[in-house]
């Protein structure tokens, strides 16, 4: 299915905000746009939020290449208010996106700065499609990279997938020279959502916990419905 990011939080705004929690979360409602949407896979979106934090690290790679086929077909799930600003924020030549997924903002950045990008599976067509990109297979949780190896680490919707949120917030840090950038839906936690989230970000401050204390500057603002946080690492 084919869907703009501001067309799906219109349709996550309607669910999560309007619904009662009584009827929004209620299995048997639940049921018929799972049905709809995954086929006979809705009941592994179903249940991979109770079983996803007890799978191995290649069964939450499989799982996510089992469902490849009924996920949203978009470039990406960025807004155009979040990469307007993740662009205006980037400091530094060396960037590196964690979690690049398609590898649309990689790609994007790839003529202001030496982009690397980073994920747990890379479409084999994407360092011939884009060559000014160093592509690299990966977890975000556990970074095959030197610490401060790049000036700006960008993470976008990548945050509410992993199974270690803390290990991830570390391991960004930790490569992160100058500045990091994080983006994450504004969203309801809700056991039956049509995403594999497992992490709900629905005010500020549920990001600002997430991230943990930080000397230096730091910045959460709503743009278009995602949350936008940008930190300068302290010298």
């Amino acid at each position: 299915m084919r869907l703009s990011r501001s067309v799906s939080l219109w349709i996550h705004f309607f669910l999560d905000q309007c619904l009662p929690p009584l009827i929004r979360d209620n299995r048997w409602f639940m049921a018929i746009p799972f049905r709809l949407l995954f086929g006979d896979k809705a009941s592994i979106f179903a249940s991979f939020k109770d079983e996803a934090p007890f799978m191995s690290p290649e069964a939450f790679r499989r799982t996510y290449a089992q469902l490849a086929d009924v996920h949203l077909d978009r470039p990406t799930d960025l807004n155009a208010a979040c990469t307007e600003a993740i662009e205006g924020a980037l400091v530094g030549r060396t960037v590196l996106d964690a979690g690049c997924g398609r590898g649309w903002l990689a790609a994007r950045l790839a003529p202001r700065a030496m982009v690397t990008g980073l994920d747990q599976h890379i479409d084999p067509a994407l360092p011939e499609a884009h060559p000014g990109v160093t592509w690299v297979e990966g977890s975000v949780s556990a970074l095959p990279f030197d610490d401060d190896a790049f000036d700006t680490v960008v993470c976008t919707h990548t945050l509410e997938h992993v199974q270690d949120l803390a290990a991830t917030v570390r391991e960004l840090r930790r490569v992160a020279r100058q500045r990091l950038i994080v983006v994450v839906p504004r969203q309801r936690p809700y056991q039956h959502t049509f995403d594999l989230h497992l992490h709900f970000f629905p005010v500020r401050g549920s990001l600002l916990i997430a991230m943990g204390g930080h000397g230096g500057l730091q910045e959460c603002t709503d743009r278009g419905g995602d949350w936008f946080y940008v930190e300068d690492q302290c010298s």
